[in-house]
């Protein structure tokens, strides 16, 4: 007898169905995997056979092949245990064949029988409810995530025996039912790290409100200590917070990648990754055997901190070309191609020089000559040009360390902040818009800017003073335009467009 099973498989985001099918021979005893499994899936044989014996049941004294279709297309992981577990129950008679029409599975199994929870499950959820499936098991730890997804009944057993009882009735089944909304309301609330413990440093937090409002990437440079990493870790708090459609798309990225929070089935708040300027091309963009998403696309909605960045290889930052350009990564890899998505807000940090006081007032450069213009040149040309904001980090002054200063030299909170920016966000979405300024294309961003004519001559004059490529002209109208969206204004005004020029002047004075 043949018994048939779906098991959903995933490579990157993508996800396909897997016939599951078992066939019992007359034979020696023996167990094989077929259909292009990998080391991970050939393994099961011997945790599918340990796990069918300690729930008590039988494993067939019977040659059992099993087949993994399409043959085509690669089978990787454990989560092909339970679905074989499964279907050689039904195929030897312990389990209605029956009661596996219309079901999909996934799962690990323990020795003993028990079901560990595997990655990307929300993505096979969702495979499951676009391709009809009626129920889909998956193990206990799974069900809060693939119970984020509606069209599908959830169950989450917590052995195989358990599964087996649940699908024949002789056990209630175990439906899972989640409140996304609430998670996400009960997340803004949570306190975070607070921009009012910033001192001074007026005119990077100025950026930061810019880069959160309009979603644009920034570079700050300044010596050590001046509080660079301190302003990029409060950006997350003065972003927006995570809409659902949002969260569920983050969700699905670091589900995939394994990094889920095993008591928070959905990622509530927007994510912050700060790599190690030592990582890889493959670590920052994605990569490996099997593709999988890099630092880029987990930073995907929120902020990714890339702290001092003229340490990084320059091959490294070099591979941002594309995210930073399109808002999606495409890893070609022998195991197969995936795309992810990767639309994080950039924020990078550096020193001016190795010794980290090139232009310091107050402490002489030790570098050799030549030295601090090579270090800053480890960020090229194409990198830098598409960075929109460019912010020096002076050292912060004596008063302002000692808490001598006014009052506002401590800066606003990041609630007053992000009220701001929620309401620029507004704004532009009252102007049909349904992505930040940052996103705009071309065309979009010129509609959106209606340059007054005293801004427009402003530009041009910018264009042939700094010798503007035409991406930095579109970086500049996009800036301006989130400017003015802080101002509550419906135009462009020269004085908006002074300010985003200005942000662009000192890479201009670099690059020359």
């Amino acid at each position: 007898m043949v018994a048939h099973l779906v098991s959903p498989a995933v490579l990157g985001l993508e996800t396909s169905t897997v016939q599951v099918e078992v066939d019992l021979r007359a034979g020696l005893p023996a167990f094989s995997v077929v259909g292009l499994a990998d080391v991970a899936v050939q393994e099961a044989r011997e945790r599918v056979r340990s796990g069918i014996v300690n729930q008590a049941f039988a494993v067939p004294s019977r040659r059992i092949v099993a087949n993994l279709a399409p043959a085509d297309l690669r089978k990787a992981g454990p989560q092909y245990d339970l679905p074989l577990a499964l279907a050689i129950l039904a195929a030897s008679g312990q389990l209605a064949p029956d009661a596996l029409a219309g079901v999909g599975a996934v799962g690990e199994l323990a020795l003993d029988g028990a079901l560990r929870p595997v990655p990307g499950v929300l993505a096979m959820a969702e495979h499951a409810a676009r391709a009809g499936w009626r129920r889909l098991l998956v193990p206990r730890a799974n069900a809060a995530e693939a119970a984020l997804v509606p069209g599908v009944e959830v169950l989450g057993p917590a052995t195989l025996r358990a599964a087996v009882d649940q699908l024949e009735g002789r056990a209630g089944p175990s439906l899972v039912r989640l409140d996304a909304g609430a998670l996400l309301a009960g997340a803004q609330a949570a306190p975070g790290p607070d921009l009012a413990e910033v001192r001074g440093q007026g005119a990077a937090r100025r950026a930061l409100e810019i880069a959160a409002a309009g979603g644009h990437s920034m570079l700050m440079i300044g010596p050590p200590g001046a509080g660079k990493t301190m302003l990029a870790r409060r950006l997350p708090g003065v972003m927006p917070p995570l809409l659902l459609e949002e969260a569920i798309a983050v969700t699905r990225i670091h589900s995939v990648a394994g990094l889920l929070d095993p008591g928070c089935p959905l990622v509530v708040r927007r994510p912050f990754r700060a790599p190690h300027h030592t990582i890889s091309a493959a670590g920052l963009v994605g990569g490996g055997r099997v593709p999988r998403p890099g630092e880029v696309s987990l930073a995907h909605h929120g902020v990714l901190f890339l702290d001092e960045v003229c340490a990084f290889a320059p091959s490294v930052l070099d591979a941002l070309r594309q995210p930073l350009e399109e808002g999606r990564i495409d890893v070609s890899r022998a195991m197969g191609s995936a795309r992810f998505p990767a639309r994080p807000l950039l924020v990078c940090a550096g020193n001016p020089c190795p010794c980290g006081f090139d232009g310091d007032p107050v402490r002489r450069c030790v570098c050799p000559p030549g030295r601090a213009e090579s270090y800053r040149a480890r960020i090229s040309g194409p990198v830098a040009d598409r960075i929109d904001l460019h912010v020096e980090v002076p050292r912060l002054e004596r008063e302002e360390l000692l808490g001598g200063a006014p009052a506002e030299a401590a800066g606003e909170a990041t609630s007053a902040v992000r009220a701001r920016v929620v309401a620029a966000r507004r704004r532009a979405a009252a102007r049909g818009q349904d992505r930040p300024n940052a996103e705009l294309g071309p065309a979009a961003a010129r509609a959106a800017a209606a340059l007054r004519p005293p801004a427009r001559e402003l530009l041009g004059r910018a264009v042939d003073r700094l010798g503007l490529s035409a991406r930095a002209h579109d970086r500049i109208l996009r800036v301006a335009r989130t400017i003015a969206d802080l101002d509550g204004a419906d135009a462009v005004d020269a004085h908006h467009l002074a300010e985003a020029v200005g942000y662009r002047a000192s890479a201009a004075a670099q690059a020359a």
